[in-house]
């Protein structure tokens, strides 16, 4: 099964080594600052560093949206590919790290509808074999809960949704969010307040 280890970007090589950065130093020791300045030059070892650095943020972003392996997988590395692409129109403004978290957001707002599947098929029940009946049934009750709230989530609208995962999931701060999504502090928490309203009343709704 894919995951956030396993990205494959078209020019990722199978490791940095080399010590041709214009400081004359390893790659991996070079600060995101200068890794992007190395990057947008067109060294492309500059960027896979980058993607070693943050893949893993990025994918559990793109996984929160999908609850799916092999489909964060792709996300996360159209997220990448975009970051390349628009490399040269990083200005520094924020960190690397907002700045990708944003591309992944709206790649994921982009693909992701909610029609997209939110379950994971059950490869094994095994786990199941040595439970009580009873501690099996509550594990199902859970798990029904779990996927009820991600179907839910999945029908909020797009900054809504964008702001309850972040907040939720990654517990970033309000002024974080607003950096991501490019917006105002006051905007997010107002998202945030009506996904909430939201969401209980989807919830609420269902029989």
């Amino acid at each position: 099964m894919a995951h956030e280890s396993a990205l494959n970007l078209p020019w990722m090589v199978a490791t940095v080594t080399s010590f041709d950065s214009a400081e004359g130093k390893p790659w991996s020791e070079l600060d995101d600052s200068a890794l992007v300045a190395e990057a947008a030059a067109g060294r492309r070892e500059a960027f896979d560093v980058i993607v070693e650095r943050h893949r893993r943020a990025v994918y559990q972003v793109c996984y929160r949206f999908v609850h799916n392996h092999e489909d964060a997988s792709d996300l996360a590395q159209d997220a990448f590919v975009r970051a390349w692409r628009g490399l040269r129109n990083f200005r520094g403004q924020s960190a690397l790290s907002t700045w990708l978290y944003r591309i992944a957001v709206n790649v994921c707002l982009n693909r992701v509808t909610a029609k997209t599947p939110l379950t994971e098929p059950i490869e094994s029940t095994e786990h199941f074999e040595d439970v009580r009946i009873e501690g099996a049934q509550r594990a199902m009750i859970r798990e029904e809960r779990a996927v009820a709230v991600r179907k839910a989530i999945a029908h909020l609208p797009k900054k809504q949704r964008a702001t309850l995962i972040l907040r939720t999931y990654h517990d970033m701060s309000h002024q974080q969010i607003a950096d991501v999504l490019g917006s105002s502090v006051g905007a997010v928490k107002a998202n945030f307040f009506h996904a909430l309203a939201n969401l209980k009343k989807i919830l609420g709704s269902e029989p």
